[in-house]
């Protein structure tokens, strides 16, 4: 079992080292590239004003704000939900970097950058020359971007723990047919559904068709020693 925790930050602007602060956080456990459905969200208070510009990108005003935690509140419970799982993010370095800035201002380590994940970096490589943004790889992966209205954090986490899915090929659950016979019912894609696995059972006049389909054939492979 390989577990992973994908998370994504909303901030005050574009730069930590000029005071702007993270004022929301979510992530998301992966085991085997699949989400289990443990979750960790929290919008911050941030101690400072929400610019204008900020809060057309991702929604969020002061107002929101108005009474959460600051991010020293959450620090433990954060870096517990982490535990010592890979840390994926789409453009990682701008979120380790923020969480490194908020990290130190609670008195905690700063993330070990070998943990880190870049989603964007991935995308780049196998789409070298192309737009590889988190919508433009939805679109391209037909991922549902019609809930996307805003850049709400944990919205952004099951969308990129989609792409992170097809960036590795798109494995999906229950494809063993071992586990099918096992398990019973195998969960669809995204696990919202089951499938029943039916084994098609040819009939006796299938049978016989086919075997004289065959016996037509100029040294079939199927009757070869």
């Amino acid at each position: 079992m390989t577990r992973m925790v994908l998370f994504d930050t909303e901030t005050t602007g574009l730069d930590p080292l000029e005071g702007h602060r993270v004022i929301e956080i979510a992530a998301i456990e992966l085991v085997n590239d699949l989400p289990t459905g443990r979750q960790f969200h929290h919008l911050l208070d941030p101690g400072r004003e929400v610019p204008a510009d900020a809060s057309r990108i991702h929604g969020i005003t002061a107002a929101d704000l108005a009474g959460k935690p600051p991010f020293a509140a959450i620090a433990d419970a954060l870096l517990g939900f982490f535990a010592d799982a890979p840390l994926i993010a789409h453009n990682a370095p701008f979120d380790f970097g923020f969480l490194d800035a908020e990290l130190a201002r609670a008195g905690r380590p700063a993330l070990d950058r070998a943990r880190m994940v870049d989603t964007l970096a991935l995308a780049k490589a196998r789409f070298p020359g192309l737009p590889n943004s988190l919508d433009a790889l939805c679109r391209r992966f037909g991922i549902d971007l019609s809930e996307r209205t805003t850049h709400n954090a944990l919205l952004d986490c099951r969308l990129l723990a989609a792409v992170y899915l097809a960036l590795h090929g798109g494995r999906q659950r229950g494809l063993s047919l071992a586990a099918a016979e096992e398990d019973g019912p195998v969960p669809a894609y995204g696990g919202s559904r089951t499938r029943t696995p039916r084994p098609v059972v040819p009939s006796a006049e299938e049978l016989a068709a086919h075997a004289a389909f065959v016996a037509r054939l100029k040294d079939p492979v199927w009757t070869l020693p």
